[in-house]
């Protein structure tokens, strides 16, 4: 028998989350959309940080780390309820306690220099993997690194590189043998600032808080003893990074189409147009069905990654239809919703247009559409997933 009730303490954090968002972000979304039409950070580094501060005497810290850390370790449905939460607020806040994923395979003194430190917030990484002819693409990588004694030295570029421009080091992935390609051939290395590269941000059309960045590598020298995991591992690396993204962005769909859809209701009930309240006619309403009904599917698709995520089972093909379906329904709606609110809607007085800027990345990073279709194809094609089963 399916069940798709949620435990008590899955209610419990995902209301608790909600009371958060509602109390303590969305009052700063007015301040927030000003400083963005002003060409400033709507949030600075300072108000994230006391607001993480306070999110952790409720016990929201490390949402996603290991207990031996410090963290809750929620598991992830949880993690996507949490997501789903957070999406329904344009202001870019993540709780605190949070290290990327595979940060957790240091070895004992990288833990110490990089991951603890990163834990508590005292440092702030970035990871580059995506370069400007090999975007998608992984095996096209080009950045280089050739041994030399006890060091590597590194030559390269990264670009769109998520916080490149704000983080103090980078997970920088680079080949070290090119005859063995992606099969042994590439390698992750923690590399610190001050150990050369250089950054630049790129102005993108979505949102300012840590825009990407293009980082630079011009022989710069890093120790032996800052490869992350074993030579070689880079890649699996860069597949268990990605891979868990993609869910996760489905889930922030979730959340931020649920806002614009409910934003869209209340102001079609409250605009009157020809004598009637706009909620009263036809065009509008079928917009306002297919985005629930959309919506709603794309939720449903989303926690059944979490769920097959959390039971140990592969969640990589369910993923990367959540991740298709999440990016083209947020981009859907909020175009809709966009042209329900007519000119109010264009303007900047309101976050329907930044989201309409900023969910259009969505359908780009951790994976284009293509990208998506082509592995969701490929299953399907070779027999790694058949038609008519659940669950499986």
């Amino acid at each position: 028998m399916l069940d798709f009730s949620l435990s008590d303490e899955q209610r419990m954090m995902r209301d608790a989350v909600r009371s958060f968002v509602d109390k303590k972000l969305m009052p700063l979304e007015t301040d927030f959309l000003h400083e963005e039409r002003e060409g400033r950070r709507g949030l600075t580094d300072e108000h994230e940080r006391e607001l993480q501060l306070e999110a952790k005497k409720s016990g929201f810290w490390g949402l996603e780390t290991p207990e031996e850390y410090g963290g809750a370790d929620v598991g992830p449905i949880i993690n996507s309820l949490i997501r789903m939460e957070l999406g329904r607020t344009c202001i870019p806040f993540t709780f605190g306690g949070y290290a990327d994923n595979i940060l957790f395979a240091a070895n004992d003194s990288q833990q110490q220099e990089y991951l603890i430190p990163t834990i508590e917030g005292r440092r702030i990484s970035s990871f580059g993997a995506t370069e400007p002819g090999a975007g998608s693409d992984l095996r096209r990588m080009r950045t280089r690194a050739v041994r030399d004694g006890d060091d590597w030295i590194i030559n390269g570029e990264k670009i769109f590189i998520t916080n490149g421009h704000a983080a103090d080091f980078v997970m920088v992935f680079a080949v070290t043998d090119p005859e063995k390609g992606t099969d042994g051939g590439v390698t992750c290395f923690l590399v610190d600032r001050d150990m050369g590269y250089t950054s630049q941000p790129i102005h993108a059309m979505g949102k300012m808080h840590h825009p990407p960045a293009v980082l630079s590598f011009q022989d710069v020298r890093v120790p032996h003893r800052n490869i992350l995991g074993e030579e070689g591992w880079g890649f699996k690396l860069a597949l268990q990074w990605i891979g868990r993204g993609r869910f996760l962005i489905a889930s922030d769909a979730v959340g931020t189409s649920e806002r614009l859809l409910q934003m869209a209701i209340e102001h079609a009930k409250n605009r009157v147009s020809m004598g009637h309240s706009i909620a009263d006619y036809q065009a509008i309403q079928w917009q306002i069905a297919d985005s629930h009904v959309e919506i709603e599917a794309l939720k449903y698709l989303t926690l059944f990654s979490a769920w097959k995520a959390e039971n140990g089972q592969d969640p990589r093909h369910s993923a990367a239809v959540a991740k298709l379906v999440g990016g083209i329904t947020v981009n859907q709606v909020v175009d809709r919703v966009l042209q329900i609110h007519g000119g109010m809607g264009y303007t900047k007085e309101l976050p329907i247009e930044w989201w309409y800027r900023d969910v259009r990345a969505w359908r780009i990073y951790e994976g284009t559409d293509e990208i998506q279709r082509r592995t969701i194809a490929r299953n399907l094609l070779k027999g790694h997933v058949r038609l008519g089963t659940i669950g499986g």
